[in-house]
Protein backbone atom coordinates (compact mmCIF):
# COMPACT_ATOMS: atom_id res chain seq x y z
CA UNK A 1 0.00 0.00 0.00
CA UNK A 2 1.20 3.52 -0.82
CA UNK A 3 1.51 6.19 1.87
CA UNK A 4 -1.77 7.73 0.67
CA UNK A 5 -3.59 4.38 0.89
CA UNK A 6 -2.10 3.71 4.34
CA UNK A 7 -3.25 7.11 5.62
CA UNK A 8 -6.74 6.54 4.21
CA UNK A 9 -7.00 3.13 5.91
CA UNK A 10 -5.54 4.56 9.11
CA UNK A 11 -8.36 7.10 9.31
CA UNK A 12 -10.74 4.16 9.74
CA UNK A 13 -8.43 2.43 12.22
CA UNK A 14 -8.05 5.63 14.25
CA UNK A 15 -11.81 6.16 14.35
CA UNK A 16 -12.22 2.60 15.62
CA UNK A 17 -9.50 2.99 18.25
CA UNK A 18 -10.98 6.28 19.43
CA UNK A 19 -14.36 4.59 19.82
CA UNK A 20 -12.86 1.72 21.84
CA UNK A 21 -11.04 4.04 24.22
CA UNK A 22 -13.98 6.43 24.54
CA UNK A 23 -16.24 3.54 25.59
CA UNK A 24 -14.21 3.01 28.74
CA UNK A 25 -13.61 6.65 29.70
CA UNK A 26 -16.64 8.70 28.67
CA UNK A 27 -18.86 7.38 31.47
CA UNK A 28 -16.43 8.33 34.26
CA UNK A 29 -18.12 11.62 35.17
CA UNK A 30 -21.60 10.49 34.08
CA UNK A 31 -22.00 7.34 36.19
CA UNK A 32 -23.43 8.99 39.34
CA UNK A 33 -26.28 10.47 37.27
CA UNK A 34 -26.79 7.22 35.31
CA UNK A 35 -27.04 5.04 38.42
CA UNK A 36 -29.38 7.54 40.10
CA UNK A 37 -31.72 7.66 37.07
CA UNK A 38 -31.80 3.86 36.77
CA UNK A 39 -32.24 3.43 40.55
CA UNK A 40 -29.10 1.32 40.85
CA UNK A 41 -26.99 0.50 43.92
CA UNK A 42 -23.32 1.09 44.72
CA UNK A 43 -22.67 -2.48 43.60
CA UNK A 44 -24.33 -1.67 40.25
CA UNK A 45 -22.06 1.37 39.95
CA UNK A 46 -19.01 -0.88 40.28
CA UNK A 47 -20.27 -3.45 37.81
CA UNK A 48 -21.09 -0.92 35.08
CA UNK A 49 -17.37 -0.01 35.09
CA UNK A 50 -15.97 -3.48 35.71
CA UNK A 51 -18.07 -5.42 33.18
CA UNK A 52 -16.76 -3.47 30.16
CA UNK A 53 -13.17 -3.66 31.36
CA UNK A 54 -13.42 -7.38 32.13
CA UNK A 55 -14.88 -8.21 28.71
CA UNK A 56 -12.29 -6.10 26.88
CA UNK A 57 -9.26 -7.43 28.77
CA UNK A 58 -10.33 -11.08 28.67
CA UNK A 59 -11.13 -11.15 24.94
CA UNK A 60 -8.06 -9.30 23.59
CA UNK A 61 -5.99 -12.53 23.23
CA UNK A 62 -8.91 -14.26 21.48
CA UNK A 63 -9.24 -11.49 18.89
CA UNK A 64 -5.49 -11.53 18.38
CA UNK A 65 -5.49 -15.27 17.71
CA UNK A 66 -8.47 -15.03 15.36
CA UNK A 67 -6.58 -12.37 13.38
CA UNK A 68 -3.83 -14.94 12.73
CA UNK A 69 -6.42 -17.38 11.36
CA UNK A 70 -9.10 -15.32 9.59
CA UNK A 71 -9.52 -12.14 7.54
CA UNK A 72 -8.36 -9.22 9.69
CA UNK A 73 -10.52 -6.65 7.91
CA UNK A 74 -13.72 -8.65 8.47
CA UNK A 75 -12.87 -9.22 12.14
CA UNK A 76 -12.24 -5.51 12.61
CA UNK A 77 -15.64 -4.69 11.09
CA UNK A 78 -17.35 -7.34 13.24
CA UNK A 79 -15.82 -5.84 16.41
CA UNK A 80 -17.03 -2.38 15.35
CA UNK A 81 -20.52 -3.76 14.70
CA UNK A 82 -20.56 -5.36 18.17
CA UNK A 83 -19.58 -2.04 19.65
CA UNK A 84 -22.46 -0.30 17.84
CA UNK A 85 -24.96 -2.89 19.15
CA UNK A 86 -23.62 -2.55 22.71
CA UNK A 87 -23.73 1.25 22.54
CA UNK A 88 -27.34 1.34 21.32
CA UNK A 89 -28.42 -1.14 24.02
CA UNK A 90 -26.68 0.98 26.67
CA UNK A 91 -28.18 4.22 25.41
CA UNK A 92 -31.72 2.84 25.43
CA UNK A 93 -31.35 0.96 28.74
CA UNK A 94 -34.25 1.31 31.17
CA UNK A 95 -32.65 -0.77 33.92
CA UNK A 96 -29.24 -1.53 35.37
CA UNK A 97 -29.30 -5.19 34.27
CA UNK A 98 -29.56 -4.33 30.57
CA UNK A 99 -26.94 -1.60 31.00
CA UNK A 100 -24.43 -4.06 32.48
CA UNK A 101 -25.13 -6.59 29.70
CA UNK A 102 -24.68 -3.89 27.05
CA UNK A 103 -21.34 -2.92 28.62
CA UNK A 104 -20.17 -6.53 28.24
CA UNK A 105 -21.07 -6.42 24.52
CA UNK A 106 -19.27 -3.07 24.23
CA UNK A 107 -16.24 -4.54 25.98
CA UNK A 108 -16.02 -7.51 23.61
CA UNK A 109 -16.12 -5.13 20.64
CA UNK A 110 -13.58 -2.81 22.25
CA UNK A 111 -11.28 -5.79 22.88
CA UNK A 112 -11.34 -6.56 19.17
CA UNK A 113 -10.59 -2.95 18.24
CA UNK A 114 -7.75 -2.73 20.75
CA UNK A 115 -6.04 -5.87 19.44
CA UNK A 116 -6.86 -5.70 15.73
CA UNK A 117 -6.00 -2.06 15.00
CA UNK A 118 -2.34 -2.64 15.85
CA UNK A 119 -2.33 -6.05 14.14
CA UNK A 120 -3.64 -4.54 10.90
CA UNK A 121 -1.05 -1.76 11.08
CA UNK A 122 1.74 -4.31 11.40
CA UNK A 123 0.27 -6.31 8.51
CA UNK A 124 0.41 -3.44 6.00
CA UNK A 125 3.27 -1.26 7.29
CA UNK A 126 6.89 -2.41 7.60
CA UNK A 127 8.34 -1.93 11.12
CA UNK A 128 10.90 0.53 9.77
CA UNK A 129 8.03 2.83 8.64
CA UNK A 130 5.68 1.92 11.49
CA UNK A 131 7.08 4.48 13.94
CA UNK A 132 5.68 7.51 12.16
CA UNK A 133 2.18 5.99 12.12
CA UNK A 134 2.41 4.50 15.63
CA UNK A 135 2.92 8.00 17.01
CA UNK A 136 -0.47 9.04 15.62
CA UNK A 137 -2.11 6.08 17.33
CA UNK A 138 -0.43 7.04 20.59
CA UNK A 139 -1.95 10.49 20.22
CA UNK A 140 -5.42 9.03 19.59
CA UNK A 141 -5.01 6.85 22.68
CA UNK A 142 -4.06 9.88 24.78
CA UNK A 143 -6.93 12.04 23.55
CA UNK A 144 -9.50 9.28 24.03
CA UNK A 145 -8.23 8.40 27.52
CA UNK A 146 -8.10 11.90 28.96
CA UNK A 147 -10.80 13.65 26.92
CA UNK A 148 -13.41 10.94 27.61
CA UNK A 149 -14.30 12.11 31.13
CA UNK A 150 -14.45 15.73 29.89
CA UNK A 151 -16.85 14.83 27.06
CA UNK A 152 -18.97 12.74 29.46
CA UNK A 153 -19.20 15.61 31.94
CA UNK A 154 -20.25 18.06 29.22
CA UNK A 155 -22.93 15.70 27.87
CA UNK A 156 -24.42 15.13 31.32
CA UNK A 157 -24.40 18.87 32.11
CA UNK A 158 -26.15 19.69 28.79
CA UNK A 159 -29.87 19.50 29.51
CA UNK A 160 -30.99 18.72 25.94
CA UNK A 161 -28.54 15.80 25.59
CA UNK A 162 -28.11 13.89 28.87
CA UNK A 163 -26.19 10.77 29.88
CA UNK A 164 -27.61 8.52 27.16
CA UNK A 165 -25.51 10.41 24.62
CA UNK A 166 -22.39 9.16 26.42
CA UNK A 167 -23.18 5.87 24.65
CA UNK A 168 -24.71 7.23 21.44
CA UNK A 169 -21.73 9.50 20.71
CA UNK A 170 -19.51 6.58 19.67
CA UNK A 171 -21.99 5.11 17.17
CA UNK A 172 -21.33 7.56 14.26
CA UNK A 173 -17.56 7.07 14.68
CA UNK A 174 -17.94 3.29 14.60
CA UNK A 175 -20.23 3.31 11.53
CA UNK A 176 -17.87 5.70 9.74
CA UNK A 177 -14.94 3.43 10.59
CA UNK A 178 -16.73 0.39 9.10
CA UNK A 179 -17.40 2.25 5.83
CA UNK A 180 -13.89 3.74 5.61
CA UNK A 181 -12.24 0.38 6.21
CA UNK A 182 -14.45 -1.26 3.57
CA UNK A 183 -13.34 1.31 0.98
CA UNK A 184 -9.67 1.75 1.88
CA UNK A 185 -8.26 -1.34 3.59
CA UNK A 186 -7.09 -4.08 1.24
CA UNK A 187 -5.86 -7.23 2.94
CA UNK A 188 -5.59 -10.58 1.14
CA UNK A 189 -7.29 -13.51 2.83
CA UNK A 190 -4.78 -16.25 3.61
CA UNK A 191 -6.80 -19.46 3.54
CA UNK A 192 -5.50 -22.35 5.61
CA UNK A 193 -6.94 -25.16 7.69
CA UNK A 194 -7.54 -23.97 11.25
CA UNK A 195 -8.52 -25.52 14.55
CA UNK A 196 -9.97 -23.27 17.24
CA UNK A 197 -8.85 -24.05 20.79
CA UNK A 198 -12.22 -23.63 22.49
CA UNK A 199 -11.14 -25.22 25.77
CA UNK A 200 -8.05 -23.05 26.05
CA UNK A 201 -10.10 -19.94 25.22
CA UNK A 202 -12.64 -20.77 27.92
CA UNK A 203 -9.95 -21.45 30.56
CA UNK A 204 -8.08 -18.21 29.77
CA UNK A 205 -11.21 -16.04 29.84
CA UNK A 206 -12.57 -17.68 33.00
CA UNK A 207 -9.24 -17.52 34.84
CA UNK A 208 -8.60 -13.90 33.92
CA UNK A 209 -12.16 -12.88 34.81
CA UNK A 210 -11.85 -14.50 38.26
CA UNK A 211 -8.67 -12.54 39.03
CA UNK A 212 -10.00 -9.28 37.60
CA UNK A 213 -13.27 -9.58 39.52
CA UNK A 214 -11.18 -10.09 42.67
CA UNK A 215 -8.98 -7.02 42.10
CA UNK A 216 -12.03 -4.93 41.13
CA UNK A 217 -14.16 -5.79 44.17
CA UNK A 218 -11.61 -6.48 46.93
CA UNK A 219 -11.42 -3.60 49.36
CA UNK A 220 -14.93 -2.40 48.38
CA UNK A 221 -17.39 -5.31 48.37
CA UNK A 222 -15.26 -7.49 50.69
CA UNK A 223 -11.94 -7.34 52.54
CA UNK A 224 -8.66 -8.20 50.83
CA UNK A 225 -8.15 -10.95 53.44
CA UNK A 226 -11.44 -12.87 53.19
CA UNK A 227 -12.93 -16.13 51.99
CA UNK A 228 -14.06 -14.38 48.79
CA UNK A 229 -10.44 -13.46 48.05
CA UNK A 230 -9.30 -17.04 48.65
CA UNK A 231 -12.07 -18.44 46.43
CA UNK A 232 -11.55 -16.05 43.51
CA UNK A 233 -7.75 -16.14 43.50
CA UNK A 234 -7.66 -19.92 43.96
CA UNK A 235 -10.13 -20.44 41.13
CA UNK A 236 -8.29 -18.02 38.86
CA UNK A 237 -4.89 -19.61 39.45
CA UNK A 238 -6.21 -23.17 38.93
CA UNK A 239 -7.96 -22.19 35.68
CA UNK A 240 -4.87 -20.39 34.32
CA UNK A 241 -2.58 -23.31 35.21
CA UNK A 242 -5.00 -25.60 33.35
CA UNK A 243 -4.95 -23.13 30.43
CA UNK A 244 -1.14 -23.30 30.26
CA UNK A 245 -1.35 -27.10 30.24
CA UNK A 246 -3.90 -27.06 27.39
CA UNK A 247 -2.14 -24.32 25.38
CA UNK A 248 1.08 -26.31 25.36
CA UNK A 249 -0.61 -29.33 23.76
CA UNK A 250 -2.98 -28.07 21.08
CA UNK A 251 -1.97 -27.35 17.46
CA UNK A 252 -3.56 -23.86 17.33
CA UNK A 253 -3.28 -22.33 20.84
CA UNK A 254 -4.97 -19.01 21.62
CA UNK A 255 -1.69 -17.75 23.12
CA UNK A 256 1.27 -19.64 21.58
CA UNK A 257 3.51 -20.26 24.59
CA UNK A 258 6.47 -20.47 22.22
CA UNK A 259 6.45 -16.69 21.71
CA UNK A 260 7.59 -16.26 25.31
CA UNK A 261 10.82 -18.06 24.42
CA UNK A 262 11.54 -14.92 22.43
CA UNK A 263 13.35 -12.60 24.87
CA UNK A 264 12.02 -9.44 23.23
CA UNK A 265 8.39 -10.57 23.56
CA UNK A 266 8.84 -11.67 27.19
CA UNK A 267 10.55 -8.44 28.26
CA UNK A 268 8.18 -6.10 26.40
CA UNK A 269 5.20 -8.04 27.83
CA UNK A 270 6.59 -7.60 31.36
CA UNK A 271 7.25 -3.91 30.69
CA UNK A 272 3.69 -3.46 29.33
CA UNK A 273 2.22 -5.01 32.49
CA UNK A 274 4.30 -2.67 34.68
CA UNK A 275 3.44 0.37 32.54
CA UNK A 276 -0.24 -0.51 32.89
CA UNK A 277 0.03 -0.65 36.68
CA UNK A 278 1.99 2.61 36.90
CA UNK A 279 0.19 4.69 34.28
CA UNK A 280 -3.46 3.65 34.60
CA UNK A 281 -3.23 3.06 38.34
CA UNK A 282 -1.78 6.48 38.98
CA UNK A 283 -3.48 8.75 36.47
CA UNK A 284 -7.04 7.40 36.85
CA UNK A 285 -7.28 9.18 40.21
CA UNK A 286 -6.06 12.56 38.92
CA UNK A 287 -9.61 13.64 38.00
CA UNK A 288 -10.76 12.88 41.55
CA UNK A 289 -7.80 14.87 42.92
CA UNK A 290 -8.73 17.87 40.76
CA UNK A 291 -12.36 17.78 41.85
CA UNK A 292 -11.96 17.01 45.57
CA UNK A 293 -8.54 18.24 46.63
CA UNK A 294 -8.44 21.28 44.33
CA UNK A 295 -12.22 21.89 44.33
CA UNK A 296 -12.67 22.04 40.53
CA UNK A 297 -15.79 21.15 38.52
CA UNK A 298 -15.87 17.97 36.37
CA UNK A 299 -15.47 20.01 33.18
CA UNK A 300 -12.51 22.01 34.54
CA UNK A 301 -10.98 18.78 35.87
CA UNK A 302 -11.06 17.36 32.36
CA UNK A 303 -9.37 20.47 30.94
CA UNK A 304 -6.65 20.32 33.61
CA UNK A 305 -5.46 17.01 32.15
CA UNK A 306 -4.48 18.68 28.86
CA UNK A 307 -0.74 19.04 29.74
CA UNK A 308 -0.47 15.27 30.00
CA UNK A 309 -2.30 14.80 26.67
CA UNK A 310 -0.04 17.30 24.93
CA UNK A 311 3.10 15.71 26.40
CA UNK A 312 2.03 12.27 25.19
CA UNK A 313 0.91 13.60 21.79
CA UNK A 314 4.19 15.42 21.09
CA UNK A 315 6.53 12.72 22.39
CA UNK A 316 4.80 9.78 20.64
CA UNK A 317 4.67 11.65 17.31
CA UNK A 318 8.25 12.96 17.45
CA UNK A 319 9.68 9.64 18.66
CA UNK A 320 7.83 7.80 15.87
CA UNK A 321 9.28 10.12 13.22
CA UNK A 322 12.82 9.77 14.60
CA UNK A 323 12.54 5.97 14.76
CA UNK A 324 11.35 5.82 11.14
CA UNK A 325 14.23 8.06 10.06
CA UNK A 326 17.03 6.37 12.01
CA UNK A 327 15.81 2.81 12.60
CA UNK A 328 16.96 3.07 16.25
CA UNK A 329 14.26 2.38 18.83
CA UNK A 330 15.77 1.13 22.10
CA UNK A 331 17.03 4.54 23.22
CA UNK A 332 13.42 5.80 23.08
CA UNK A 333 12.22 2.93 25.30
CA UNK A 334 14.94 3.68 27.86
CA UNK A 335 14.37 7.44 27.78
CA UNK A 336 10.59 6.96 28.03
CA UNK A 337 10.91 4.69 31.07
CA UNK A 338 13.31 7.11 32.79
CA UNK A 339 11.08 10.14 32.10
CA UNK A 340 7.92 8.26 33.13
CA UNK A 341 9.53 7.24 36.43
CA UNK A 342 10.60 10.85 36.99
CA UNK A 343 7.11 12.15 36.24
CA UNK A 344 5.51 9.78 38.75
CA UNK A 345 8.13 10.75 41.35
CA UNK A 346 7.39 14.44 40.79
CA UNK A 347 3.64 13.85 41.12
CA UNK A 348 4.34 12.10 44.43
CA UNK A 349 5.17 15.56 45.85
CA UNK A 350 1.77 17.16 45.20
CA UNK A 351 -0.75 18.21 47.84
CA UNK A 352 -3.91 20.31 48.15
CA UNK A 353 -1.85 23.53 47.77
CA UNK A 354 0.12 22.61 44.62
CA UNK A 355 -0.23 25.29 41.94
CA UNK A 356 -1.57 24.40 38.51
CA UNK A 357 1.62 25.63 36.80
CA UNK A 358 3.83 23.19 38.70
CA UNK A 359 1.22 20.44 38.36
CA UNK A 360 1.14 21.00 34.58
CA UNK A 361 4.91 20.50 34.34
CA UNK A 362 4.72 17.26 36.33
CA UNK A 363 1.86 15.92 34.17
CA UNK A 364 3.63 16.91 30.95
CA UNK A 365 6.75 15.02 32.07
CA UNK A 366 4.66 11.91 32.75
CA UNK A 367 2.91 12.23 29.37
CA UNK A 368 6.21 12.56 27.52
CA UNK A 369 7.54 9.39 29.15
CA UNK A 370 4.41 7.36 28.44
CA UNK A 371 4.33 8.56 24.83
CA UNK A 372 7.90 7.42 24.18
CA UNK A 373 7.47 4.06 25.91
CA UNK A 374 4.01 2.55 25.46
CA UNK A 375 3.58 2.32 21.68
CA UNK A 376 7.23 1.50 20.98
CA UNK A 377 7.03 -1.60 23.20
CA UNK A 378 4.52 -2.98 20.68
CA UNK A 379 6.80 -1.98 17.78
CA UNK A 380 9.76 -3.84 19.30
CA UNK A 381 7.72 -7.02 19.79
CA UNK A 382 6.10 -6.91 16.34
CA UNK A 383 9.52 -6.52 14.73
CA UNK A 384 10.84 -9.69 16.37
CA UNK A 385 8.17 -12.33 15.70
CA UNK A 386 7.18 -14.25 12.57
CA UNK A 387 4.36 -12.64 10.59
CA UNK A 388 2.08 -15.59 11.38
CA UNK A 389 2.26 -14.67 15.09
CA UNK A 390 1.85 -10.89 14.79
CA UNK A 391 -1.71 -11.04 16.10
CA UNK A 392 -0.84 -13.19 19.09
CA UNK A 393 2.21 -11.10 20.06
CA UNK A 394 0.36 -7.79 19.71
CA UNK A 395 -2.69 -8.95 21.65
CA UNK A 396 -0.51 -10.41 24.44
CA UNK A 397 1.07 -6.99 25.02
CA UNK A 398 -2.32 -5.23 24.95
CA UNK A 399 -3.78 -7.88 27.24
CA UNK A 400 -1.08 -7.54 29.90
CA UNK A 401 -1.15 -3.74 29.72
CA UNK A 402 -4.92 -3.77 30.30
CA UNK A 403 -4.57 -6.31 33.09
CA UNK A 404 -1.87 -4.19 34.71
CA UNK A 405 -4.15 -1.17 34.51
CA UNK A 406 -7.04 -3.06 36.10
CA UNK A 407 -4.91 -4.43 38.91
CA UNK A 408 -3.20 -1.09 39.48
CA UNK A 409 -6.49 0.81 39.59
CA UNK A 410 -8.03 -1.64 42.07
CA UNK A 411 -5.04 -1.90 44.41
CA UNK A 412 -4.19 1.81 44.35
CA UNK A 413 -7.87 2.64 44.85
CA UNK A 414 -7.84 0.59 48.06
CA UNK A 415 -4.66 2.38 49.16
CA UNK A 416 -6.32 5.74 48.45
CA UNK A 417 -9.41 4.86 50.50
CA UNK A 418 -7.37 3.64 53.46
CA UNK A 419 -5.01 6.64 53.41
CA UNK A 420 -7.95 9.09 53.24
CA UNK A 421 -9.48 7.33 56.24
CA UNK A 422 -6.19 7.55 58.15
CA UNK A 423 -5.70 11.24 57.36
CA UNK A 424 -9.29 12.06 58.33
CA UNK A 425 -8.89 10.16 61.59
CA UNK A 426 -5.64 12.02 62.29
CA UNK A 427 -7.40 15.38 61.85
CA UNK A 428 -10.77 14.56 63.43
CA UNK A 429 -9.89 11.82 65.91
CA UNK A 430 -12.18 8.79 66.11
CA UNK A 431 -14.90 10.49 64.08
CA UNK A 432 -12.62 10.68 61.04
CA UNK A 433 -13.08 7.06 60.10
CA UNK A 434 -16.85 7.34 60.31
CA UNK A 435 -16.82 10.54 58.26
CA UNK A 436 -14.94 8.85 55.43
CA UNK A 437 -16.80 5.59 55.46
CA UNK A 438 -14.41 3.60 57.63
CA UNK A 439 -12.87 1.26 55.11
CA UNK A 440 -13.34 3.47 52.12
CA UNK A 441 -16.84 2.23 51.35
CA UNK A 442 -18.55 5.56 52.01
CA UNK A 443 -19.65 8.01 49.35
CA UNK A 444 -17.11 10.36 47.81
CA UNK A 445 -17.66 13.74 49.52
CA UNK A 446 -19.24 16.68 47.72
CA UNK A 447 -16.81 19.50 48.52
CA UNK A 448 -19.31 22.26 47.71
CA UNK A 449 -21.65 21.18 50.52
CA UNK A 450 -19.03 20.99 53.30
CA UNK A 451 -18.36 23.76 55.83
CA UNK A 452 -15.00 25.52 55.34
CA UNK A 453 -13.03 23.76 58.16
CA UNK A 454 -14.22 20.31 57.10
CA UNK A 455 -13.55 21.13 53.44
CA UNK A 456 -9.90 21.90 54.22
CA UNK A 457 -9.49 18.61 56.10
CA UNK A 458 -11.01 16.59 53.24
CA UNK A 459 -8.96 18.41 50.59
CA UNK A 460 -5.76 17.84 52.57
CA UNK A 461 -6.59 14.12 53.05
CA UNK A 462 -7.19 13.53 49.33
CA UNK A 463 -4.09 15.54 48.38
CA UNK A 464 -1.85 13.45 50.64
CA UNK A 465 -3.49 10.17 49.56
CA UNK A 466 -3.17 10.96 45.82
CA UNK A 467 0.52 11.81 46.22
CA UNK A 468 1.04 8.46 47.92
CA UNK A 469 -0.50 6.68 44.93
CA UNK A 470 2.14 8.14 42.62
CA UNK A 471 4.84 7.25 45.13
CA UNK A 472 3.63 3.63 45.04
CA UNK A 473 3.36 3.67 41.21
CA UNK A 474 6.89 5.03 40.61
CA UNK A 475 8.74 1.77 41.48
CA UNK A 476 6.66 -0.11 38.89
CA UNK A 477 7.86 2.34 36.24
CA UNK A 478 11.43 1.81 37.48
CA UNK A 479 10.98 -1.96 37.08
CA UNK A 480 9.74 -1.34 33.52
CA UNK A 481 13.01 0.57 32.91
CA UNK A 482 15.01 -2.45 34.10
CA UNK A 483 13.01 -4.70 31.75
CA UNK A 484 13.63 -2.56 28.65
CA UNK A 485 17.34 -2.28 29.45
CA UNK A 486 17.62 -6.02 28.76
CA UNK A 487 15.73 -5.86 25.43
CA UNK A 488 18.15 -6.50 22.56
CA UNK A 489 17.89 -3.90 19.80
CA UNK A 490 17.44 -5.50 16.38
CA UNK A 491 17.21 -3.72 13.01
CA UNK A 492 13.66 -2.84 12.02
CA UNK A 493 12.36 -4.95 9.15
CA UNK A 494 11.57 -3.15 5.91
CA UNK A 495 8.78 -5.47 4.72
CA UNK A 496 5.17 -5.49 5.92
CA UNK A 497 3.56 -8.33 7.81
CA UNK A 498 1.68 -9.57 4.71
CA UNK A 499 4.91 -9.61 2.68
CA UNK A 500 6.71 -11.45 5.47
CA UNK A 501 3.85 -13.95 5.74
CA UNK A 502 4.08 -14.70 2.02
CA UNK A 503 7.84 -15.17 2.30
CA UNK A 504 7.54 -17.39 5.40
CA UNK A 505 4.92 -19.57 3.68
CA UNK A 506 7.40 -20.19 0.84
CA UNK A 507 10.09 -21.20 3.33
CA UNK A 508 7.80 -23.81 4.90
CA UNK A 509 7.47 -24.95 8.53
CA UNK A 510 11.14 -24.40 9.32
CA UNK A 511 10.64 -20.68 9.45
CA UNK A 512 7.46 -20.63 11.47
CA UNK A 513 8.69 -20.91 15.05
CA UNK A 514 8.97 -17.89 17.29
CA UNK A 515 12.67 -18.30 17.83
CA UNK A 516 13.34 -19.17 14.24
CA UNK A 517 11.56 -16.08 13.00
CA UNK A 518 13.27 -13.85 15.52
CA UNK A 519 16.74 -15.24 14.99
CA UNK A 520 16.46 -15.25 11.22
CA UNK A 521 15.80 -11.53 11.28
CA UNK A 522 18.40 -10.63 13.85
CA UNK A 523 21.14 -10.07 11.33
CA UNK A 524 18.97 -8.70 8.55
CA UNK A 525 20.13 -5.33 7.23
CA UNK A 526 18.11 -2.30 8.30
CA UNK A 527 17.93 -1.08 4.68
CA UNK A 528 17.67 -3.49 1.72
CA UNK A 529 20.04 -3.24 -1.25
CA UNK A 530 17.22 -1.90 -3.43
CA UNK A 531 14.50 0.60 -2.39
CA UNK A 532 11.22 -0.91 -1.22
CA UNK A 533 7.89 0.66 -2.15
Amino acid sequence: MSNKQILQAMSGLMAGMFVAILAGTVVANALPRIITDLRGSQSSYTWVVTSELLAMTATVPLWGKLSDLYNKKLLLQISLAMFVVGSLLAGFSQGVGLLIFSRVVQGIGAGGLTALAQVVMAAVIPPRRLGRYAGIFGAVFAVGTVAGPLVGGLLVDTSWLGWRWCFFIGVPFALAAILILQRTLRLPTVRREVKIDYLGAFLIVAGVCALLIWTSLAGNEFDWASWQTAALTGTGVVLLVAAVFVEGRVPEPVIPLGIFRNRTVSLTTLASLLVGVAMFGGTVFLSQYFQISLGKSPTIAGLMSLPMILGLLVSSTVAGQIISATGKWKIHLIAGAVIMTGGLALLATIDADTGFGLLSVYMAVLGIGVGMLMQNLVLAAQNDVPAAELGAATSVLSFFRSMGGTIGTSVLGAILANRVTAEMAKSLGGSGAAASGGSGEGAVPDISTLPAPMREIVQHAYGVATAELFLVAAPFAALALIAVLFVKEKPLKTTSGMERLAEESKQGPSGSGADAGADASADAPAVPPAPVG
